[in-house]
């Protein structure tokens, strides 16, 4: 089966490999393809990663990710996070290289008594399936991880919570992807296109694709397409240079540029909304480390701090991740009141982060939806193309799911699997882009400056 995937964030590459591992061909179209396909060979080390994927954290936590509100979303986060080992697995037995897989687990930290309450309450809903987790006092945090602040109300003890550095992840994606066929990955080698999907319509048992080139390198291996008409609703003028494409199937995991593709989506308008987040890296000086020591802390950090929820994220090469902001107000750069809220967050937290270098700002925006859940699920009219966007905060987290679902969703369209797995449909139903019918045409337009809080 042939299967365009539209998209290179976590999302539409992890999608792409979980297609390819299942032996279907497989062609990436995305503008940040460019930049690879730039020399006599695809180089995936020139992929730049933008966007949501570039200021990610990568934390793997499905319980301290979750709000309270957001219930439904609790079952897909913990299939995501069950699926984690095996895509691991899947990509080392490749040979793609490193994901920057850590598994310290994290600590959960809380400033005062009524953040620990805070914590308290929402780790309660916590079962068997979320990992392990234990109450420890300010004592044992500091005992155990001594750059902690003194005075801490106390926390837990999360040792099964993960993380992955999604910058490192996107290009070892790419490059299983770019990877000769193998055992695991027994499909051919994918075919990149550098360009922007603009259009998708079924036509009977295909989907035809145009293709906007990227840049000036134009679109790889594709000739330009006819002239589409434009008295069909639905349908936009073709612009000069653009190529077309076919496949059985489409699977459109373009974030909050999926509702610029005209053609079958715009009949299902998706309801999507720009929810922007600050988020900083910090470097350690050497001169705050003892010797033997390559951090100032080797777990994932994770506290409130009088409501706000912040998080440290150690990264191997001596930065620390430090987030992040979530704000729906119409200022696309970096908010100056959410950089001093988050460095002052993180150094009640941890002191000895006064003396760091503020290395980098990272501002981005993710594709929300009004009850946080993704959209994933194919176009009631058009079966063949599969919508995958509306990951918020989550899509480094639910990236395995969301490839086994794109793939299941792809292969079901595509007369390839009679039947979705049952508990996987059940997830599926509570992601369904069809839900916001009637809805979709009245995106939430109302701006909050920031929604960090935690409280109940």
């Amino acid at each position: 089966m042939r299967v365009l995937v539209a998209g290179a964030g976590i999302i539409g590459l992890t999608t792409a490999v979980g297609l390819r591992a299942a032996g279907h061909a497989v062609q990436l179209v995305a503008p940040e393809l460019s930049a690879v396909l730039a020399g006599p060979a695809p180089d995936p080390s020139r992929l730049r990663v933008a966007g949501a994927t570039h200021a990610a954290a990568g934390m793997l936590a499905p319980v301290a990710e979750t709000q309270h509100g957001q219930d439904a979303l609790g079952p897909l986060l913990r299939r995501a996070w069950a699926g984690w080992p095996a895509l691991i697995e899947l990509l080392t037995a490749a040979g793609a290289g490193s994901t920057g897989h850590r598994t310290e687990g994290s600590w959960i930290v809380a400033a005062d008594a009524a953040d620990r309450d805070a914590w308290a309450h929402l780790l309660a809903r916590t079962g068997p399936d979320d990992g392990r987790l234990t109450p420890l006092t300010a004592r044992a945090l500091r005992s155990a991880s001594p750059a902690l602040a003194p005075g801490l109300a106390g926390g837990w003890d999360a040792p099964d919570d993960h993380q992955v550095d999604p910058r490192a992840l996107a290009a070892t994606l790419l490059r299983a992807l770019l990877r000769p066929a193998c055992d695991v990955l027994p499909a051919p080698s994918a075919r990149l296109t550098a360009g922007q999907v603009t259009e998708a319509v079924q036509e009977e048992e295909h989907v035809r694709v145009r293709i906007r080139p990227a840049g000036d390198g134009g679109v790889q291996g594709d000739a330009p397409g006819e002239s589409v008409p434009t008295a069909d609703a639905g349908r936009r003028p073709e612009a000069v240079g653009e190529a077309e494409a076919t496949a059985d199937v489409a699977v459109l995991a373009a974030g909050l540029g999926h509702g610029q593709i005209a053609g079958d989506p715009a009949a299902t308008p998706l309801p999507l909304r720009p929810v922007h987040g600050d988020v900083l890296r910090l470097r350690v000086p050497a001169d705050q480390l003892l010797p033997g020591e390559d951090h100032l802390f080797d777990r994932t950090v994770r506290g409130l701090v009088h409501g706000r929820q912040v998080y440290l994220v150690p990264r191997t090469d001596g930065t620390l991740v430090v987030g992040a902001t979530a704000r729906e107000d119409r200022l696309a750069g970096t908010r100056a009141g959410g950089v001093l809220d988050l460095l002052q967050d993180a150094c009640t937290l941890v002191p000895a982060l006064r003396d760091c270098e503020l290395h980098q700002v990272h501002t981005a925006a993710r594709p929300g939806t009004p009850d946080d859940r993704p959209c994933l699920g194919a176009l009631p009219h058009a079966p063949r193309i599969v919508v995958s966007t509306g990951y918020h905060r989550h899509g480094i987290l639910l990236a395995p799911w969301a490839a086994e679902a794109g793939c299941a969703l792809a292969e079901h369209a595509g007369g390839v699997l009679p039947q979705i797995d049952p508990a996987l449909a059940a997830t599926l139903a509570a992601a369904d882009p069809a839900r916001f019918d009637g809805t979709a045409a009245h995106a939430p337009t109302t701006c909050q400056s920031d929604a960090r809080s935690a409280h109940a």
